[in-house]
């Protein structure tokens, strides 16, 4: 399994937006995780799909996301919507350019467009790059970001996300979040703040 220094490097400059600097090698490390468990999926359709799922963020009104891609009715928005699409066009000029498979890069942008506001999964590789998107939300570092996306405390949000933990595709990924979400209570001491 190669690393995808090139990917990273052309991915780099549409990483900032929505701190996806920090989403994208958060869940990246939870799908390196989840194809271990999984192998009869696809490595690189996955790693590369959660590398570059949420660079389309990039290409989108900043002031929209934070306005209309957040809260109710966030994953029918058009913002979120315009991020996939956009997110599906860059992967597939980056994958190409860098030589990737034809086959290889189809997968890819079908699982990124529609990656949020689709609620099937496309396939098991789908439902690897959709967990990996959602586990991050259970770290110290997911919630301690959603606190202010959402103007909630970290007990909020904690309990916010309780309900989540059933809505994980694959039984390795409900396991990681329960994990985390644990340590997440601890390390934030939401029991007591």
């Amino acid at each position: 399994m190669s690393d995808y220094a090139e990917v990273w490097a052309a991915a780099r400059p549409y990483m900032r937006a929505r701190k996806n600097d920090v989403h994208i090698p958060l869940s990246f490390g939870y799908a390196q995780r989840l194809v271990e468990q999984h192998p009869e999926a696809d490595a690189d359709v996955v790693l590369l799909a959660i590398l570059l799922h949420d660079v389309g963020w990039a290409m989108v009104d900043q002031e929209a996301i934070y306005r209309d891609g957040f809260g109710p009715g966030m994953f029918e928005s058009d913002v979120r919507i315009a991020h996939e699409k956009e997110g599906a066009r860059l992967a597939q000029a980056i994958l190409t350019l860098l030589g990737y498979s034809t086959g290889l890069v189809e997968e890819v942008v079908a699982i990124i467009d529609g990656h949020d506001t689709r609620r099937r999964a496309l396939s098991r590789n789908d439902e690897l790059v959709k967990d990996a998107d959602r586990l991050w939300r259970f770290s110290v570092t997911g919630v301690s970001v959603a606190c202010d996306w959402f103007a909630k405390t970290p007990r909020e949000y904690v309990e916010h996300l309780v309900p989540q933990l059933e809505q994980f595709f694959t039984p390795a990924a409900a396991s990681m979040a329960g994990t985390e979400l644990e340590h997440t209570r601890l390390a934030l001491r939401v029991a007591d703040l």
